[in-house]
């Protein structure tokens, strides 16, 4: 089963369309990543998807489940990571990680949650100090341990590194590498092109709103006769 079909999905902001009819899959234990430059439609993809803004036209399916029909159910299977998310400043990163863990068990389900929300933010003893005294790469670690503490069946991740120095950022992606491993689907978006190649089994290109390109990085390196995949971006949004 794919876990996203997303068919000729359009997103209209008043008169602006800011989706254009855009089609893909991501499968089950992938890494699907969606690149473009900024204004291209990813963010406002992600945000569909993770039934925070309404379709215009089209369809989303997450794991069979129709997008439009009943949200509620997918909000259930799936974590979602904005390029701009905070964590609430007055509790420290342990009492963070409790109040989201709080939301989906309790008791000793809430117990290993935090756990694993701890191992994964990997803060050391600074997981007990306030949020508000965190660096942007502390506070970027710890939102990425509440995404991916529940075991999400779907992790939607924008800008997954954000402001992550490049040992932390390594962590990170070896982390969600191997949540992918054990049958997390993964959507991410970057505009990082080393982590995009990286980590991500395929990658869809979009340009104002419309995918204009699809497939693995090997693929995509091939077909354009680029070294990397920054290359490959350049050219097919230059062209």
């Amino acid at each position: 089963m794919n876990a996203i079909e997303v068919r000729d999905l359009v997103k209209n902001y008043g008169e602006f369309r800011a989706v254009k009819g855009i089609s893909f899959d991501v499968r089950e234990g992938e890494v699907f990543g969606l690149i473009g430059p900024n204004g291209a439609g990813k963010t406002t993809t992600l945000r569909v998807i993770a039934t925070l803004l309404q379709i215009s036209s089209g369809s989303v399916h997450v794991f069979g489940t129709d997008l439009s029909k009943e949200p509620n159910e997918i909000r259930k299977v799936l974590s979602y990571l904005p390029e701009d998310a905070g964590a609430y400043k007055n509790l420290t990163g342990k009492e963070y990680l409790r109040f989201i863990a709080n939301f989906f068990s309790s008791g000793a389900k809430a117990d290993e949650t935090v756990r694993k929300g701890i191992d994964i933010a990997d803060l050391a003893d600074r997981i007990d100090d306030k949020v508000d005294t965190y660096s942007k790469g502390m506070t970027r670690r710890l939102l990425v341990g509440r995404a991916l503490m529940t075991d999400p069946r779907l992790a939607i991740l924008d800008e997954l590194t954000s402001g992550l120095d490049v040992i932390n950022a390594q962590e990170i992606r070896k982390m969600v590498k191997a949540i992918s491993r054990s049958g997390t689907a993964v959507l991410l978006s970057s505009h990082n092109m080393l982590e995009v190649e990286l980590m991500c089994d395929r990658i869809a290109l979009i340009n104002d709103g419309m995918i204009v390109e699809l497939g693995t990085p090997a693929e995509l390196k091939n077909k354009y006769g680029a070294s990397n995949i920054e290359e490959v971006f350049t050219r097919v949004v230059t062209a």
